[in-house]
């Protein structure tokens, strides 16, 4: 049976584009209060204008931890209260290991494994207090396959991987769900540096995906009734070899 995600409230982080723009339209559609979490505020501004009164901006630079500590506090002061934490934001890096850059790895694994620990961190004790919640981390394909292309990306999303697996099994007895959506190739600007003829060919063979596509997908893994719990989706388009 499908659960009413209708007077919740959530938190999408990197929520000014890409996948986490769409997932905050899709849940606004169904009746959800959002805060769009992002640096680039702006970008939060307009679109949370664009959006409608449900829709709240909340600049927060998730690699600064004392930007990341006033997110909570901003959202309940909004709204009094979180259902859904969205960890979403994140960035990439692909290429040869030989030719890479360290420094370009280390803001993103900083990004997409400590910012997504400290985030999740900052909302669990409201949703442990209230014995309610729902955290979906943005994986990637790459957290469950080895891709060749990209094993410092891979690196980071197998630790994703690892950290919904194990969290869940440590909340769950607060009544919080932890889950993982692990898409394929979405066009969004995290491929951007992917090189012209590798990005063309993934175009003809089908091998990309829309942000609006992994919404979709998340909207149905958090209006599963509650005893459910939708560990990982994958969600792929049919052109992959993965």
């Amino acid at each position: 049976m499908r659960q009413s995600l209708s007077g919740k409230v959530a938190a999408i982080t990197g929520a000014a584009s890409g996948i986490g723009l769409e997932c905050a339209r899709a849940l606004l559609n169904e009746g959800v209060r959002v805060a769009l979490v992002d640096r680039a505020g702006d970008t939060l501004a307009a679109l949370c204008a664009e959006l409608g009164a449900d829709a709240f901006p909340v600049v927060v630079n998730l690699t600064d931890p004392a930007s990341v500590a006033t997110m909570a506090p901003r959202i309940l002061a909004r709204f009094g209260r979180l259902d859904i934490f969205h960890a979403n934001a994140g960035a990439y890096v692909g290429g040869e290991v030989l030719n890479g850059n360290p420094d370009e790895w280390d803001r993103m694994l900083n990004l997409n494994i400590n910012a997504v620990f400290r985030s999740v961190h900052a909302v669990l004790p409201h949703m442990a207090e209230r014995r309610t919640g729902d955290i979906v981390v943005t994986s990637s394909i790459a957290g469950l396959i080895p891709v060749v292309w990209e094993p410092i990306y891979t690196a980071s999303k197998h630790a994703v991987q690892a950290f919904v697996h194990t969290l869940r099994r440590q909340v769950v007895k607060h009544g919080i769900r932890v889950m993982a959506v692990a898409p394929g190739p979405v066009i969004t600007a995290l491929i951007s540096d992917w090189p012209k003829a590798k990005l063309d060919e993934a175009k003809a063979a089908g091998a990309l995906m829309e942000a609006n596509e992994v919404a979709e997908a998340v909207v149905f893994m958090l209006t599963r009734p509650s005893n459910i719990t939708v560990r990982d989706l994958i969600i792929m388009p049919n052109g992959t070899d993965l």
